[in-house]
């Protein structure tokens, strides 16, 4: 009798394990917020090849399927996968091989810590970034007279922080052919009393920047690997590539087919004529881990380095208003030739007068709303009537929170009293479309996103300043800014119907964080770490 009842048991177990769906994947005990329409939570989801097959509480999907990997989340909060809407990928994976000169005090620290990279890495060029002058007491641009005494026979190029100015050493110099200044369109090569200081605006950094010899095949997956291992350790799941060249599209494609390169990658294309040949040619790319359909064109320059194009004079500077990085009409021709073959349009505007002359250009082109997403990159300084420009052709604000905190020091002293008021203004900009997509401009920023949520949430930086906040009306919600990092991030590529959230049918991209962000003090949001994160299901990042 009991082996005859023992037979019956393993049959109903038998009976029940067939009357269960077959996942991959599933993930129960959880807080897991969705990012759907609602905004729900749930506890639990099942994977199977890749996508999300069902959501719900615990009991129900574990019985409704079963799966060879399970995983028990304890509590913990689990999110979508988050996606970084500006970024420069191979640009952090690059500047990981450089001397980092970021957060240094002063010329002197910057010199000390190049003299000591230089020591373990003796040969070629010697380069490094990060630097920022706004740092340093007194707040004035380096000149080369300290690096030609420390390296009289190697040539030295230092980009500063944002990317718009650059140091460099005579040695620099005499290789770039540069031995004097001279009027160049969006850029300038700095120089006094007749002689040229080593300090190159915008356009001025390529002709020394060229000279150096590009990375190898082999160098440039090592710069994809390491960029790729640190951002999912910060739980990023899609990089927007923001004014890349088809070369590295097509290395990336290589990577990604021979499932190396694991990273969604979100591709715009830089201004340059072959890029636009390339893809003109081939036309819109679109796989699970890859999409290009999108060019990058720099508007104008950074305000740091006073480059930024301003509808007046720089508030610290009055014989200086900054400048567009080409004219007019360049812009303009690009954007009907965009319209026309259907691709995206992203345009860095950092200075109001940029901002507005890349808005009238866009208005005047798509000529009212519509769905093309084309997008402004930065939107930095808005002058008050010009927001609405953003809401009358749907034109998509792309902003990066931390570069408010770490702009806030010095920003009022370039703007003046009154223009700082359209500045970092993310709520005004959100209230334009209904939505606004997040991300950092790594390594203009540093990659972690918690310091994104903070930033746009809390308006301070990561020492708590200021009291109060940074023209906090300009906050946005704990709600809005998890939005901008994920569901809104992806509806800026084109890819919200199958990224962003977790739900049913979607790509099963997720992180398991230590605590929640949506309930977490200002204090726990920056002490948040990510213990998990998966792409299509897959484990790519676990903490130690």
């Amino acid at each position: 009798m009991k082996g005859f009842l023992t037979v019956l048991s393993a049959a109903a177990l038998l009976s029940v394990s067939c009357s269960k769906q077959k996942a991959d994947l599933i993930l129960y005990n959880g807080q897991v917020y969705t990012v759907n329409g609602a905004f729900d939570t749930v506890q639990a989801f099942a994977v199977k090849d890749g996508k999300i097959l069902a959501t719900g509480n615990t009991e129900e999907i574990r019985k409704s399927y079963t799966a060879p990997e399970e995983i028990d989340a304890l509590g913990k909060p689990v999110y979508p996968g988050f996606i970084d809407a500006h970024a420069h990928f191979f640009g952090y994976g690059q500047s990981l091989q450089d001397a980092d000169l970021r957060e240094a005090k002063s010329w002197e620290e910057v010199c000390g810590r190049l003299t000591e990279f230089a020591k373990t890495h003796p040969d070629g060029w010697l380069t490094g970034n990060g630097w920022d002058q706004n740092d340093w007491p007194g707040k004035q641009f380096p000149d080369k007279t300290k690096l030609d005494q420390l390296f009289p026979e190697r040539p030295v190029f230092l980009t500063r922080i944002d990317g718009h100015a650059a140091i460099a050493n005579q040695k620099a110099l005499d290789a770039a052919g540069l031995t004097k200044s001279y009027v160049l369109t969006g850029g300038e090569i700095v120089s006094k009393n007749g002689k040229l200081t080593g300090l190159l605006i915008d356009n001025a950094t390529s002709l020394v920047e060229n000279k150096i010899q590009a990375p190898s095949p082999q160098q440039m997956e090592k710069i994809l690997m390491d960029a790729q291992q640190n951002c999912f350790a910060a739980g990023l799941t899609t990089i927007d590539d923001c004014g890349s060249n088809y070369e590295l599209v097509n290395l990336i494609e290589k990577m990604q087919a021979g499932h190396k390169l694991k990273m969604r990658m979100y591709v715009m294309l830089s201004d340059h004529q072959p890029n636009y040949d390339y893809l003109f040619k081939r036309g819109a790319i679109k796989t699970e881990r890859l999409n290009v359909r999108a060019f990058k064109v720099m508007g104008d320059g950074a305000l740091g380095s006073r480059g930024a194009c301003l509808l007046h004079p720089y508030h610290d500077m009055p014989d200086k208003s900054g400048f567009l990085l080409s004219n007019p009409e360049h812009f303009e021709a690009i954007a009907k030739k965009l319209a026309e073959k259907n691709f995206q349009m992203c345009t860095h505007a950092i200075g109001d007068s940029a901002n507005r002359t890349i808005l009238k250009i866009y208005n005047k082109v798509l000529g009212g709303k519509n769905d093309k997403r084309w997008r402004i990159e930065h939107a930095q300084v808005i002058a008050p009537e010009d927001f609405d420009l953003f809401g009358k052709a749907n034109i998509i604000p792309s902003v990066q929170p931390t570069h408010a905190t770490s702009d806030m020091y010095w920003a009022a002293d370039r703007l003046g009293p009154e223009r700082i008021k359209g500045a970092y203004a993310f709520k005004q900009l959100l209230k334009q479309n209904g939505w606004i997509p997040l991300g950092t401009d790594f390594p203009v920023e540093q990659i972690n996103p918690m310091l994104t949520f903070y930033a746009a949430t809390i308006r301070k930086d990561a020492s708590n300043y200021p009291e109060g906040g940074f023209q906090k009306e300009n906050g946005l919600s704990k709600e809005e800014t998890l939005r901008g990092m994920t569901i809104w991030a992806a509806k800026a590529n084109f890819e919200e119907q199958e990224k962003g959230s977790i739900e049913t049918g979607k790509f099963a991209d997720f992180v398991i964080l230590d605590q929640d962000l949506l309930k977490a003090s200002p204090a726990q949001i920056l002490n948040t770490q990510v213990l998990k994160t998966y792409i299509n299901g897959e484990k790519v990042y676990e903490k130690k």
